[in-house]
């Protein structure tokens, strides 16, 4: 990578761990190798295995969390480290630190906020086949609910501009914290480019943390959530026709018996798909409500995003070094070409 990316991009690692002290002085060395001038950070969340003195050999700058899960660590990065550009790789060796140069590139030539890193291989990840399964499932819900912008929601090798990480809440406390990163996206049209990178599998020592029932649950509860924060009207609207439907289920024998006889033998069940009924315009009426809530809310985000600073539009040396980047871009395009 050119030097005049390093005098003009301030670029920060950052690598939240748990238990990754086989892992994580290759790791911290391979991003060193690959990012010579980048500030690289360890944010050790509880590990026993000494992890942190392992980080701290290989020379990283390492931090601590103690609330346990992911999301408080990345909550916690977010909210210490002042960068131009935000790496976040995981710590177990399964991403290749010699992509990041190309996370970086991308992010400054294609004016990114973000930029995932798409696990190309992800499905023979140690043959877990529960967790190929879930990646296939949740990757599609999302696609469903909140639109066709991501096609890998939960790779952990991302690029972040200033503006999105300044403007990202972080309120997960767990594995969701990407799936909520994706959602933020999407939520405010932020500009965002998937860039497929290998995938690996752990080495010999290196051991999962996700569990696939337990995450699983926390993932799909999470979904739930944030539909009903940034899509409120779909989420109780579809409530509200699930207690419409039951209402009228209910109300259709009791109005053919009234038809019928002109009598009404069956007085609970009448009241009681009223009262359903009921519900079912309550929740019609919320949404609504929670619609407007919800359109001023992504106002208030974006005009707060909008705020800060972007990267390379407003001084000079920036500006050149995204100039020179569009050219290696271009460059490397034209010799895969011929």
């Amino acid at each position: 990578m050119p030097e005049t990316w390093a005098e003009s991009l301030d670029i920060a690692v950052l690598l939240p761990c748990y238990n990754e002290a086989a892992t994580i002085g290759p790791v911290v060395r391979g991003f060193r190798a690959a990012l010579p001038s980048a500030r690289i950070y360890v944010y050790d969340n509880n590990s026993t295995d000494g992890t942190a003195l392992h980080a701290m050999l290989a020379g990283a700058i390492v931090l601590r969390e103690r609330r346990q899960g992911k999301g408080h660590v990345v909550r916690r990065m977010f909210s210490d480290i002042d960068a131009d550009i935000y790496i976040m790789a995981d710590g177990d060796g399964t991403y290749q630190p010699d992509d990041a140069e190309e996370l970086v590139r991308t992010l400054v030539t294609e004016r990114s906020d973000m930029v995932v890193g798409t696990r190309r291989g992800v499905h023979d990840d140690a043959g877990r086949q529960g967790h190929a399964l879930g990646n296939r499932i949740f990757n599609m819900l999302y696609r469903s609910i909140f639109g066709p912008d991501f096609t890998d929601i939960f790779s952990g090798y991302r690029a972040f501009s200033r503006r999105f990480v300044k403007s990202f809440p972080a309120v997960s406390g767990g594995f969701e914290i990407e799936t909520e990163m994706s959602v933020h996206a999407s939520r405010l049209k932020l500009p965002v480019t998937e860039l497929e990178l290998d995938y690996g599998r752990r080495p010999e020592g290196s051991h999962s943390k996700l569990s696939t029932f337990r995450d699983g649950a926390k993932i799909l509860w999470m979904f739930a959530m944030l539909m009903k924060e940034t899509r409120p009207f779909a989420f109780f609207g579809q409530l509200s026709a699930l207690f419409m439907a039951a209402s009228l289920g209910f109300m259709a024998p009791v109005l053919a018996e009234y038809f019928e006889t002109g009598l009404v033998s069956r007085m609970p069940t009448w009241v009681f798909s009223m009262a359903l009924m009921m519900v079912s315009f309550m929740l019609f009426t919320a949404a609504l409500i929670l619609d407007s809530v919800a359109r001023a809310r992504a106002e208030q985000l974006r005009i707060h995003y909008m705020g800060i600073e972007a990267i390379g539009l407003n001084d000079k040396p920036a500006a050149i070094t995204i100039h020179q980047a569009e050219n290696s871009t271009r460059r490397k395009k034209k010799a895969k070409a011929a």
